[in-house]
C-alpha cells in the first residue's frame, strides 16, 4: 500500500519478516474510504515518516471497530466486529494504538476493555504535540503566520476524554492568530454527527446542528476551521458549502495543517 512515494508499512509484512512496529495506525473507516478524509490519512502518515515513528497498519486486515454499531444500540453487532478486530490484534500482539478518528480513539480506549481488550491508545493530536515537544516536528512559522485559525472540538475527544489542550498546542506550532468560537472546550457544541447521527436522518427541528455550528465558526471571521475528527469534517465542510463560504474559508484537520507548516 502506497501514499504518493511513501511506502506504508503492513503489519503482516513486517510480522512475515519477524519485525514489529512500535505503533499500530488504526487508520479508521472514513481515513480508508471517504475521500476527504483520505487526505488526512495521507498527511498523518507524511508526518509519522517525517518524525521518523516505528509504526504499520493493519491494511486490509482492518475492518470496522463497532462503535457505529454499539451507539446506534445494536450491541450484539458492536460485540461481534469487537471480537474480530481484538482477534486480529492479539495475533500482531499489539499493545499501542494512534489513529485519528476521536470515536475509534474512545472505544478503543474506554470500551474494549468490557470485553478484555487494554491497549495503550493515543488521538493523533495527542501523538503530535509529542512529536511537537521533542523537536520531531518543527513548522515553518512563516507559512500560517498571516492566518487566523479557530478550532472546533470533537464530543469524543473533548467531554469524552477530556482532551482539549492537544490539538490547541498543535495549531500554536504554526504560530497563526487563533481564535476560539464562544461555546468551546467543556461547554463546545457538537457537530451533529456523533452518537450515530451521522448515519441517519434529522430529527425534526428548527435549524440543522452543523449549520447552528457552522455558524458560530464563520462568526469568528476565522480564515481555517480546523478539526480532529473525520466526522466534524464531513458536517463542518457541508455547513461551510450550505453557506456559500467555501471559497472564502476551509476546513482542514490538524494533521493536514501541520503537514503543510513543513511543506509534505
Amino acid at each position: 500500500m502506497q501514499t504518493n512515494k511513501i511506502v506504508v508499512p503492513l503489519m503482516s509484512e513486517m510480522s512475515a519478516r519477524g519485525e514489529a512496529p512500535e505503533y499500530l495506525f488504526w487508520v479508521g473507516c472514513a481515513g480508508a474510504f471517504d475521500e476527504r478524509y483520505q487526505k488526512v490519512t495521507r498527511a498523518f502518515i507524511k508526518l509519522l515518516h517525517h518524525a521518523g515513528v516505528s509504526y504499520a497498519v493493519l491494511g486490509t486486515e482492518e475492518t470496522c471497530n463497532g462503535d457505529p454499531a454499539r451507539r446506534a444500540g445494536n450491541e450484539m453487532l458492536f460485540q461481534m466486529q469487537a471480537n474480530m478486530v481484538m482477534e486480529t490484534f492479539r495475533n500482531y500482539a499489539i499493545k499501542k494504538i494512534v489513529t485519528c478518528c476521536p470515536h475509534c480513539f474512545n472505544i478503543f480506549k474506554n470500551e474494549y476493555s468490557d470485553l478484555g481488550g487494554f491497549y495503550e491508545v493515543i488521538h493523533h493530536s495527542q501523538f503530535l504535540k509529542q512529536l511537537v515537544d521533542e523537536g520531531k516536528i518543527e513548522a515553518d512559522p512563516e507559512i500560517f503566520n498571516d492566518k487566523s485559525i479557530v478550532f472546533h472540538d470533537p464530543c469524543y475527544l473533548g467531554r469524552g476524554n477530556q482532551e482539549y489542550d492537544a490539538p490547541r498546542n498543535v495549531i500554536a506550532a504554526l504560530k497563526a492568530k487563533t481564535i476560539e468560537m464562544p461555546r468551546n472546550k467543556s461547554n463546545g457544541l457538537c457537530c451533529g454527527a456523533g452518537g450515530a447521527q451521522m448515519f441517519k436522518e434529522a430529527e425534526p427541528g428548527n435549524k440543522e446542528v452543523n449549520t447552528e455550528r457552522t455558524e458560530e465558526a464563520l462568526a469568528t471571521g476565522a480564515d481555517i476551521v480546523a478539526t480532529a475528527c473525520p466526522f466534524c469534517m464531513t458536517m463542518l465542510t457541508d455547513g461551510i458549502k450550505f453557506k456559500n463560504k467555501e471559497e472564502e474559508v476551509k476546513n482542514y484537520d490538524i494533521a493536514e495543517l501541520l503537514a503543510m507548516g513543513l511543506g509534505l
